[in-house]
């Protein structure tokens, strides 16, 4: 568990609020605009901003500015580590209940 702690914690706490996982989607499509990015949203473009620099902070995505438009991409390689992690939790959480089944199905020693 602690090679993913605060990776993984700061990826997590990005991804806790539903208009970072929105633009995250949108940007699934590819690289766009800030500007594009902020349309769909109801709220001023400083508070959407602050949205992107959390998910730049995150490592999620990585934004560059060519003249007055600043662009956004995706980054999934720091997806993979919140892939990775649930990877380990279902693999440890398979164990599990494997054992469980074992316990469960296993013809009781008679004493």
């Amino acid at each position: 568990m602690a090679k993913y702690s605060d990776e993984l914690d700061t990826v997590f706490i990005a991804l806790a609020d539903p208009t970072r996982r929105s633009i995250i989607r949108l940007l699934s499509a590819g690289p766009a605009p800030v500007g594009t990015l902020a349309e769909p949203f109801d709220i001023t473009l400083p508070s959407f901003m602050k949205h992107i620099r959390s998910l730049e902070r995150a490592g999620i995505i990585h934004t560059w500015k060519a003249g007055r438009v600043r662009t956004c991409e995706l980054d999934r390689t720091r997806l993979s580590l919140v892939d990775d992690w649930l990877a380990d939790e279902r693999a440890r959480w398979n164990a599990r209940t494997d054992r469980l089944e074992q316990l469960v199905t296993s013809p009781e020693e008679s004493s």
